[in-house]
């Protein structure tokens, strides 16, 4: 019997430098590992403010990686840092433009030192890239927060990553085509901004079909926790119903809270698998019930 051949990761090859710290930087680096991309990332001496604020989240998307510590604002950290790029595909960076100028990193800088490589800057926001924010302040103007409540993930840094490995994938595709493009600018804002849509078409409030207006597609309290009801499909709806024993009519919200009210976690989840339906309940101690403050 033959045996299939692995195929080789799609970025096999190719090699980036990271300056980027915190969470959208390393996380694109991240996702870009996990294509077969060779990454090094370059730490201040003072290190990266992720490895104490989340240890163990520092660890994982460094996994795979090489760390190196430099200081680029000696001639010896330069020298060694240029030295990386002239052998590199790909430069992440997440600093202001006005800090990176001060490293020595612009435009004309890179292509003088290597014309092929390509460079993912992330900054707060392309329109002003020198203003300062946090995903914080970037969910907020997007209008995906309800204050007092902390968002529960940091929704714009991780939606900014996704962008960040997207555009670098875009540029090495290109340069392999032969155009002329090594540079791509990725904001958090407007990553914030994007996945805000379906708030701002108003999905998600003022009774639109997801806010929660609909008995289908809602939360319900159960014993020790929270389901989530999904049943948006017609389909789905009518296996609902049948479970129910409420016929051919419309999924009465009342109805519906009582029948769950009286499942635990574990029997709603199990019936939800036996009929096929789009429900998943979770413990009240797990912290994934929305809209609870932390």
């Amino acid at each position: 019997m033959s045996t299939l051949t692995p195929l080789p990761s799609p970025l096999a090859g190719f090699h980036a430098v990271s300056l980027a710290i915190n969470l959208p930087g390393p996380a694109a680096a991240h996702l870009l590992t996990q294509q077969g991309l060779a990454v090094t990332k370059v730490e201040p001496p003072g290190g990266d403010l992720l490895s104490w604020a989340a240890p163990e989240l520092y660890r994982q998307l460094a996994q795979g990686q090489e760390t190196v510590v430099l200081n680029l604002r000696t001639p010896e950290g330069q020298a060694e840092f240029q030295r990386r790029l002239r052998c590199a595909d790909l430069l992440i960076t997440s600093q202001r433009p006005a800090a990176l100028a001060r490293l020595g990193v612009s435009q004309e800088t890179l292509h003088a030192l290597n014309p092929q490589l390509c460079w993912v800057a992330i900054v707060g926001d392309t329109d002003v890239p020198e203003v300062p924010g946090h995903d914080l302040t970037y969910q907020l103007q997007a209008g995906l927060l309800s204050p007092p409540a902390m968002p529960r993930t940091l929704l714009a840094d991780l939606a900014g990553a996704q962008d960040a490995a997207r555009a670098a994938l875009g540029l090495l595709l290109g340069r392999e085509r032969g155009q002329a493009q090594r540079c791509a600018r990725v904001g958090l804002k407007q990553a914030a901004g994007f996945f805000a849509a379906p708030l701002d078409a108003g999905m998600t409030v003022g009774g639109g079909l997801l806010s929660g207006a609909h008995p289908q597609y809602r939360l319900y309290p159960v014993q020790g926790g929270w389901a989530g009801v999904a049943a948006l499909e017609p389909h789905f709806a009518a296996r609902l119903r049948d479970l129910l024993g409420a016929g051919a009519g419309a999924l009465e919200e009342q109805e519906l809270a009582t029948w769950l009210a009286g499942l635990s976690v574990d029997e709603c989840n199990r019936l939800a698998e036996e009929h096929d339906l789009p429900v998943h309940a979770v413990q009240l101690d797990t912290g994934q019930v929305a809209g609870t403050a932390q």
